[in-house]
């Protein structure tokens, strides 16, 4: 992927992120980016749980008898 960047190159290039963005904002960004990652591994974990158990919930068999009786249409012409 990176076979073309030498990591001389690599350190300019952190050079200049740094002089453009400054250490605080990396930090913060950082920190940012973490705490988002960790937020979706959770959502992932939750998920997986709750699909687990509407697997359990959907074992059980279906109750047809209290089931609406569709009424004939009105505006059916003949």
């Amino acid at each position: 992927m990176f076979s073309g960047i030498s990591p001389f190159q690599l350190l300019i290039v952190l050079v200049i992120v740094l002089a453009i963005f400054g250490t605080k904002r990396l930090r913060s960004l950082g920190s940012d980016l973490g705490s988002a990652v960790k937020g979706f591994r959770s959502a992932v974990d939750d998920a997986e749980k709750g699909s687990t158990e509407q697997i359990s919930s959907q074992s059980e068999d279906a109750d047809f008898d209290n089931t609406p009786v569709e009424e004939p249409s009105k505006n059916k012409k003949d």
